[in-house]
């Protein structure tokens, strides 16, 4: 992939949901970010941040909007790719109900739970040991976040829960989160992806 300056733009789907935190973070930590809200907008971006939010509203905005087959061509030509709370609902191969008209983007070999924690009153947040960002426990908050029951043989488990409860996950450059990092003001997981994105501009 040809860099046009030193930094990566990363795209982040802007249809609905929690995706201003995100821009705020990526320029927080050096990126050049860019809003998706058409096919046009995936143009030369080195990586796609899908956000939380409704996943059935965002999906459904993705059809409208005539993104969710551009969104799955650059899934599958590389492009690094991240989702957080619905955006690794949409991502994922399958869900324990998927809804009539749910397209999913079937990228990251998982299959995930939706409302595993329950509903809004149940959010609650913790800290999560994830050795790929250092020592320090990540502070992560879930805000009606789902959680992965079942891992492809190729998926590596991130973070967990203290009862065992899958909630991060990196498929080769694509990752996915349960939890909303964009919200924590800990910059470590974008500067985590940010490095995947840097990995496949450096092997192209």
């Amino acid at each position: 992939m040809e860099t046009r300056n030193s930094r990566p733009r990363i795209g982040v789907l802007a249809l609905q949901g929690d995706f201003e935190a995100h821009i705020k973070m990526l320029e927080q930590v050096g990126a050049e970010s860019r809003a998706i809200r058409l096919p046009k907008h995936l143009d030369d971006v080195d990586g796609i941040i899908i956000p939380g939010g409704e996943s059935t509203t965002i999906g459904k905005l993705m059809v409208i909007y005539d993104l969710f087959e551009p969104l799955k061509a650059k899934i599958a030509q590389g492009v690094p790719v991240w989702g957080t709370c619905a955006g690794l609902i949409l991502l994922a191969k399958e869900t324990d109900n998927a809804l009539q008209g749910q397209p999913l983007l079937s990228a990251l070999n998982i299959r995930v739970r939706r409302n595993a924690f329950g509903s809004q009153r149940e959010s609650f947040e913790t800290d999560l040991a994830v050795s790929e960002l250092g020592e320090a426990p990540f502070h992560a908050f879930f805000i009606r976040g789902p959680a992965v029951e079942k891992v492809g043989p190729d998926v590596e488990v991130l973070a967990t829960l203290d009862d065992g409860t899958i909630v991060a996950v990196r498929e080769g450059n694509k990752l996915g989160t349960a939890f909303h990092p964009e919200v924590s003001g800990d910059p470590r997981f974008h500067k985590y992806f940010l490095r995947i994105v840097e990995g496949v501009q450096v092997g192209a």
